[in-house]
């Protein structure tokens, strides 16, 4: 990344914007990796610290909730901070939550860091995107955001092989404990290099927090969430229900509440700004189901076909590489195909998904599928992050920035969800899960692909 040829501004003192780029990506890494690692860990804690099942899950969760709850927050922050001080305060809780997930001696207490974990890394990611925005500019900046799209899928994959191999070693005896601390020296070289090599800004004094819309926000994210997380292995409970409808009706509350407010958390110019609604919609789909394709899958490979954690998490690099071809090269089409690359890439993807049905059984040919996939999914994202922000002012990129990635995240946790409850609820003697999985992913990727038909009507970047 830091070999990238990237403009600076002409308004700006010079920034080493490639030195700038790998430390707030690799930062972005590091939390991306995080939702994933540990899942392939889940026996090893559960064995060691004798969780119970619901305790076993908060742990997987806990970083999940807190992460999605409090992005927008961690946004409004950085304006008011400084997208630096953010960037470097969320880093430094989330390395020192880490190093506690490392030592934690008992379930209740690796909980509690699983959470802090995920307030930092909802401090640090927005502050990415809006370091991105207010650094970089014409084509510098679509390349970087190209490099932003192929960490995220990087990472979730990443995730899972890092675990595999870091909990097979069993380094000194440690068992799970690495796939905390790993975090540590990366952590605290990003925060030596990051006071340099960011640059430095005041904020904002004038911008308030919006104390109703953080409240009611998070409430409803938080009752949205935590159902969805847990629902499936809890039976789907009646309270889980009670939730989702009480999150719907604060949402609805958020958004009166955001009409009067002083300084909205998520402005209305920002909203409304060309391509932004069509966009965070169809990066909603895009999403759900890039995340329902990695954990169905997971489970496919490691349940159905008796693939290690490790020979699982190995078997998803074609689609990351799919991924970071197409987000790292989209910019070489003519700019006139940039736009109506998206719904045809959304349809690549769905047709990716559907040979994941069609070769389930595994070998040369699911990879393929997979590769597909990924190769959809990179060439839809990558644009459609860019198509959303072109429109949007510097002075409002850090609450544009909140709202893609909290998109982004909850996305990824409704994919997970519901196509996670549809492959674990067919019974293995009667049907086949991936197959079933794959064929609601693919009509959910044509959804994107119609959702993203409006932005057709924009010019052009």
């Amino acid at each position: 990344m830091a070999q990238i040829t990237l403009d600076a501004p002409a308004s700006r003192t010079p920034v080493r914007l490639g030195r700038l780029l790998t430390i707030i990506l690799v930062g972005q890494f590091m939390a991306i990796l995080d939702v994933s690692v540990v899942n392939v860990a889940a026996p090893t804690i559960r064995a060691d610290l004798h969780a119970s099942g619901a305790g076993l899950q908060l742990v997987i969760a806990g970083y999940t909730i807190a992460y999605a709850m409090l992005l927008i927050t961690g946004a409004r922050l950085g304006d008011i901070l400084g997208h630096r001080a953010a960037f470097q305060g969320g880093l430094a809780l989330f390395t020192a939550a880490s190093l506690a997930c490392g030592l934690a001696g008992s379930t209740g207490l690796l909980i509690a860091f699983r959470f802090i974990q995920g307030a930092g890394a909802a401090l640090m990611v927005p502050q990415v995107m809006s370091l991105i925005q207010r650094n970089f500019t014409g084509a510098a900046r679509a390349r970087a955001l190209s490099v932003y799209g192929a960490v995220l899928a990087g990472g979730a994959v990443v995730g899972q092989v890092v675990g595999g191999v870091l909990v097979s070693a069993d380094l000194l005896g440690t068992g799970w404990r690495p796939v905390f601390l790993v975090n540590v020296p990366i952590g605290l070289v990003l925060l030596v290099a990051g006071r340099r090599a960011l640059p430095g800004d005041r904020g904002e004094r004038g911008r308030g927090l919006d104390l109703p819309g953080l409240v009611s926000l998070s409430a409803a994210v938080l009752l949205f969430v935590v159902p969805l997380v847990l629902g499936h292995e809890e039976d789907w409970p009646v309270w889980g229900w009670v939730m989702l409808g009480a999150s719907v009706v604060i949402f609805a509350v958020f958004a009166v509440l955001q009409r009067r407010a002083a300084s909205p958390l998520i402005p209305g110019r920002v909203a409304g700004a060309p391509g932004m609604r069509a966009g965070v919609a169809t990066i909603f789909l895009c999403m759900c189901t890039f995340g329902g394709f990695l954990f169905s899958l997971a489970l496919h490979l490691q349940g159905d076909l008796g693939y290690t954690p490790l020979h699982a998490g190995l078997f998803f690099i074609p689609g990351a590489g799919g991924f970071a071809l197409s987000s790292l090269n989209w910019r070489r089409m003519p700019a006139a195909w940039h736009r109506p690359m998206i719904p045809l890439a959304m349809i690549v993807a769905g047709l990716g998904y559907l040979g994941l049905a069609r070769f389930e059984s595994g070998g040369v040919w699911l990879e393929v599928a997979m590769g597909v996939a990924g190769l959809g999914l990179g060439a839809a994202f990558s644009p459609l992050i860019s198509i959303a922000l072109t429109h949007v002012a510097v002075e409002d990129a850090a609450d544009a920035s909140g709202l893609l990635v909290m998109t982004n995240q909850l996305g990824q946790v409704v994919g997970v969800a519901t196509f996670g409850t549809l492959f674990l609820s067919v019974a293995p003697p009667t049907g086949h899960a991936l197959t079933i999985t794959s064929e609601a992913l693919g009509a959910t990727a044509a959804l994107a692909a119609c959702c993203a038909v409006p932005l057709l009507r924009r010019r052009s970047l």
